[in-house]
């Protein structure tokens, strides 16, 4: 199963009630840039980092479920 990170941090947004421009705003980028990750399957480690941080999600742990198997 391929994972759509930029999909699971969307919905991750929503759940918790947040806008686009909080998110963007605390990871220190442009709103138009949150929309372009949203599109992405996969993110450098150091932006995935910062995203977990502030929404308290560890977006890494869909990664690690397909190591274990």
């Amino acid at each position: 199963m391929q994972i759509h990170i930029g999909k699971l941090i969307r919905e991750e947004l929503r759940r918790q009630g947040h806008t686009n421009a909080w998110l963007a705003e605390r990871i220190g980028i442009t709103p138009r840039a949150l929309q372009k990750i949203y599109n992405k399957h996969s993110l450098d480690t150091q932006q995935l980092l910062r995203i977990s941080r502030v929404l308290h999600h560890d977006f890494f742990r869909y990664y690690s479920s397909q190591v274990r198997g």
